[in-house]
């Protein structure tokens, strides 16, 4: 009979009970060690199962948790969008990479303790860790093959549970933890695991180069500019940029070191110029079409970036147009569907005034127009996002009828799925375009059809989303985080 069959014993790793913590570095320092300590058990759990027969025990540790318990219904400053809880109660998040969000972490326990005056429990949660997540961030643990083991390894370790691996919190309403304790964080450890697991894949880079500013891109042209970009900082000692990173976690430090391109790039190429406690910008070619767009940012919000960008190319759809013309994105017209069942397609995405200025103050700085002057090359209107790229061959009735109903003024497969997800996400989020083809007056992709102005226009499009980058970055988070993305019940961290 297969050991399965039996009751198998668990064997779990010794923990402090929870205790009370009223000093948020020692908060974060305490969870480090359980989630340490965890880990370690698992891997070398691992390690020893997988050099021989199954084991007769089973292997199980426990994420760490946060736990927060008010009485009061003491009111907040109602101009903070974050760091507090509405009603009395329970709230609580299971927590993993404590390391990867130190900084994160210690900024929202110290806001939750300063507004209320109150302090957090930290202690061993009762959500197994998957040994999947346990290992993958060892590289001294050699995983088998599949088939070599003679055994299934969830018959001896925890492995993701789909479950509870989603975004019950982020989309849903009164939503409450097993043991009745509401959410404190907008997502549990489970589904941070994921996708942490997720962006090493798709970008090939590891998230512990991730910034808080983060441009998304359609087209290759803009990790050129970027990275001529980033060696203009590396070379300028006052830029306050460190380090510039590539796909395979090549890091280079000095601007006239190669960047060796991967025999084979990742689906989504990925490139980070770093700044001091991850101020810097991240880019990422997110090639064509909303799954993609989605896809990124579906993980990339598990890193709780200060805001996101879509720069990249787009059809124009008024005549007065030209190539090369920047759109400035105030509305959304989602057709995009990845993400109805999340996020209705009633649910209005509204412009926030915070990306709104810092982009065309950048468009400002970089072309040298201003006022008036800026409708030359740019306009602000609703942007629409679509599911087909080849929209142009269906019978026009429909699609143009809409378009113009939406006062629509250009057309791409992401932005709007990149807003949207901002706004499911709570990560401010906004969209700034250049028109490369106006298929509604003639003007295809076609080669050699781009103006020097198209060109020139392209190039400082990238350095425009930088610029605004860099402008958000000087402005206080309580203002860039704003209350416009909260809902009736939210997480007290952002």
């Amino acid at each position: 009979m297969n050991t399965s069959d039996h009751i198998t014993p668990i064997l779990s790793p010794e923990v402090p009970a929870h205790e009370q913590f009223t000093d948020p570095a020692a908060a974060v320092a305490r969870l480090i060690e359980l989630y340490d300590h965890a880990v370690n058990f698992l891997c070398e759990g691992f390690t020893a199962a997988v050099t021989g027969p199954q084991p007769a025990q089973r292997y199980r540790a426990y994420y760490p948790e946060i736990r927060f318990t008010t009485t009061s219904f003491a009111k907040a400053d109602s101009r903070l969008a974050f760091g507090h809880v509405a009603v009395p109660g329970t709230y609580s998040t299971t927590v993993t990479r404590p390391r990867l969000f130190e900084n994160y972490l210690t900024q929202q326990i110290g806001l939750l303790m300063k507004n209320h005056g109150l302090p957090v429990m930290i202690g061993a949660s009762s959500t197994p860790m998957p040994v999947h997540f346990a290992v993958a961030n060892d590289s001294g643990v050699t995983v088998p093959q599949e088939g070599t083991l003679t055994y299934q390894l969830r018959d001896v370790f925890d492995v993701p549970d789909l479950a509870i691996t989603n975004d019950a919190i982020v989309n849903d309403f009164g939503y409450l933890h097993d043991d009745g304790s509401g959410p404190l964080a907008p997502f549990t450890a489970q589904r941070i695991d994921y996708s942490l697991a997720r962006l090493s894949h798709y970008t090939a880079t590891d998230p512990s180069h991730f910034q808080n500013h983060v441009l998304f891109t359609n087209y290759q042209f803009y990790v050129e500019e970027f990275e001529v970009y980033a060696r203009q900082m590396l070379a300028d000692p006052d830029s306050g940029y460190t380090a510039f990173v590539g796909p395979g976690n090549v890091e280079i430090t000095d601007a006239d070191t190669p960047m060796p391109t991967p025999a084979k790039l990742p689906q989504m190429p990925t490139y980070h110029l770093k700044h001091k406690d991850s101020g810097g910008i991240t880019l990422v070619n997110i090639g064509v079409g909303p799954s993609n767009a989605k896809t990124a940012t579906d993980h990339i919000a598990v890193l709780r970036p200060h805001a996101w960008l879509m720069v990249g190319h787009c059809a124009g759809l008024r005549n007065s147009q030209s190539l090369g013309d920047f759109v400035l994105a105030h509305a959304y017209l989602r057709e995009d569907h990845v993400l109805d069942d999340d996020l209705p397609v009633w649910t209005p995405i509204p412009a926030l005034a915070e990306i709104q200025i810092a982009l065309e103050d950048a468009v400002e700085q970089i072309t040298k127009l201003e006022g008036y002057e800026l409708k030359r090359i740019m306009r602000t209107g609703t942007v629409a996002t679509i599911d087909n790229r080849n929209w142009e061959l269906r019978d026009q009735s429909g699609p143009v009828k809409r378009l113009s109903q939406s006062r629509a003024v250009a057309l791409d497969m992401e932005s709007a799925t990149i807003a949207a997800n901002g706004f499911r996400f709570r990560v401010p989020y906004g969209t700034l375009l250049c028109v490369s083809d106006k298929p509604l007056h003639g003007e295809l992709k076609l080669p050699g059809m781009a103006s020097e102005f198209y060109k020139t226009q392209v190039a400082r499009h990238l350095l425009i989303g930088v610029r605004a980058m860099e402008l958000l970055r000087g402005m206080p988070l309580e203002r860039l985080h704003s209350r416009k993305l909260r809902s009736f019940e939210e997480t007290a961290f952002l």
